[in-house]
């Protein structure tokens, strides 16, 4: 098996009961990857890590890691870290004694935890803390102790359930760059379970958007963000304005609306952002419903025949009041073809 494959799921169906969570999944991931499966709750992605875990046994299908069938392989035994959102410290441990308890459980003891511990704490940056609780730490802190007490048992897939979701926004932006390194440095491959677009696009190689336990596309951030395949895709990472086609016109409440540029022939639907709406002429008139300052920009939620628009432009623009008519216009060079609607 190649690199390449180094951990694959095939035809991984997960179920709870009757219920299928997660339906004939195939996904390969490369060794030293650092992948995000992103979606909203209930799409399969948390189903899918603990399947890789160990922790939920699939119905069908097959898990393979280095080339080892890891199926029906206990949690315990599968070479897989596991970095829960609540990071289930012990809070009478010290960092050091968080940091070591999986070591001794295996039995390694004197010099050789003292190294591995050490390593792993100096390697997220908390050198100067060995000796205190999870309660004097700040939540990026205690976080970085969970990921070391995951990468000091050396495993070839680390997993990481909403590692940032229990952070304020400055720590999550520090702890992005903080998780990145210690992928970067150490190799290991990683993977990572998110609803945030953002965390997903920031940290990830890859990313695979989940819906409905089913993958809608795979993808590295820049084809996901600029390039998304189907209407849950672009809703998903930003695209406010998604239309359905239908014989090439746009499908909106009052009928059909020709646009003056011919959509993709294969399409199904066309997406545009806000920032790519063209807002003072075109071909279109919204009346304005909603203004909002957004530093270096200006937003605004337009009443068409269209439906809802919601357009971005540059805040140094003259200002439009509200119930102002507006024309607009929505370039199809702009747009996101959709090859899959609803």
């Amino acid at each position: 098996m190649s690199d390449a494959n180094y951990l694959s799921l095939e035809k991984l169906t997960l179920a709870y009961g009757d219920t299928v969570a997660v339906d004939k999944l195939d996904l390969s991931i490369a060794k030293g990857e650092l992948l995000a499966l992103l979606g909203p709750s209930g799409c399969g992605k948390t189903t899918t890590m603990r399947a890789i875990a160990g922790l939920l046994t699939p119905a069908s299908g097959t898990i393979r890691l280095d080339n080892v069938d890891i199926t029906r392989v206990s949690a315990n035994k599968r070479a897989v870290g596991l970095v829960f959102q609540s990071y289930a410290l012990f809070p009478h441990l010290s960092v050091f004694e968080n940091v070591a308890f999986g070591l001794r459980l295996k039995g390694i003891k004197g010099r050789e935890l003292e190294k591995r511990v050490e390593a792993g704490i100096k390697s997220v940056g908390l050198a100067k803390f060995v000796s205190r609780k999870p309660g004097e730490l700040s939540g990026g802190q205690q976080q970085r102790v969970a990921l070391a007490r995951s990468m000091v048992m050396e495993p070839k897939v680390l997993l990481l359930d909403e590692p940032l979701s229990n952070l304020d926004a400055r720590l999550r932006l520090e702890m992005r760059t903080e998780l990145q390194r210690v992928q970067k440095e150490t190799g290991v491959t990683m993977i990572f379970v998110t609803h945030d677009q953002g965390e997903a696009l920031s940290l990830a190689d890859r990313i695979v958007v989940m819906n409905g336990g089913i993958i809608e596309q795979i993808g590295t951030p820049e084809e996901i963000y600029n390039a998304p395949v189907s209407s849950f895709v672009a809703d998903f990472v930003g695209f406010e304005n998604i239309f359905e086609l239908s014989d090439g016109a746009l499908k909106t409440p009052s009928g059909t609306a020709i646009l003056k540029t011919a959509a993709p022939f294969d399409a199904k639907g066309l997406a545009w952002r806000p920032a790519n709406v063209m807002l003072g002429s075109g071909a279109f008139e919204g009346i304005v419903r909603g203004t909002s300052f957004a530093g270096n920009t200006r937003e605004y939620l337009l009443d068409t025949d269209l439906g809802p628009i919601k357009a971005e432009v540059p805040a140094n623009l003259p200002v439009h009041a509200m119930g102002e008519t507006v024309a607009f216009d929505l370039p199809v060079n702009k747009a996101a073809p959709l090859n899959k609607f609803g």
